[in-house]
């Protein structure tokens, strides 16, 4: 049962929200975090008080103001949270609705619920939390149907660093070259080529100038 949560988030009247949300439920205990920083000192100091944190509840996005941080945003501190507790759960509560990058969450960062931030997230706030102790998943019901999707699927490193060199506007040779550079293999244009063409199928994608579109809609580039 959870009892105690740190949440991170730099704007006061969301925070509040995500308080009133939890706080009474279930004796729920919130404690806010501004800063990613801030949010790291306070899960290592109650550590070492002997009254951890049971979950976190993160934005990703922080706006950047007069203090210096090592930990710039939610990405930072989740991978940063891992690596000192593995076994903290953790929700991402944001406006994010790129499908690969929530994907990537879950996939790359091993969250273990996605909240949306909207009309209906105090309900969803709750509800994430019961599935989430009883060792289950929770993505928002407004887009889980797109990590659900087939487009997102099979999608590898190196699709990623083709879309992205697309969308700095390179060439198929250029993309030949840079991968040579930077021992990103296969090198070929024709390897090259034939990955573009299946990711145009994959997307439904008629042109290149579509392709990196609806790469960016899906937060891949």
């Amino acid at each position: 049962m959870f009892k105690k949560v740190l949440i991170a988030e730099d704007v006061d009247s969301i925070s509040l929200g995500v308080k009133k949300a939890l706080e009474g439920y279930n004796g729920i205990n919130t404690i806010h975090a501004k800063y990613c920083d801030e949010a790291i000192l306070k899960l290592k100091s109650a550590e070492v008080a002997g009254q951890p944190f049971d979950l976190l509840i993160t934005d990703l996005s922080f706006k950047q103001d007069h203090v210096k941080v090592v930990l710039a945003d939610g990405e930072d501190l989740i991978d940063a949270v891992k690596k000192l507790y593995p076994n903290l759960p953790i929700i991402v509560y944001s406006i994010e609705d790129k499908p690969f990058r929530i994907k990537n969450l879950f996939d790359l960062f091993k969250i273990n619920g996605f909240v949306l931030k909207g009309r209906y997230s105090s309900l969803e706030l709750r509800e994430s939390i019961v599935k989430i102790q009883k060792g289950e998943k929770y993505i928002s019901k407004d887009i889980a149907h797109y990590l659900m999707s087939k487009e997102t699927e099979d999608i590898t490193d190196y699709d990623i660093n083709i879309l992205e060199c697309l969308a700095k506007g390179f060439s198929q040779n250029e993309i030949s070259e840079f991968f040579f550079k930077k021992n990103i293999l296969p090198t070929s244009v024709s390897a090259i080529e034939k990955r573009i063409n299946k990711l145009k199928i994959q997307l439904k994608a008629k042109n290149t100038i579509q392709l990196i579109a609806l790469a960016k809609d899906l937060g891949m580039v």
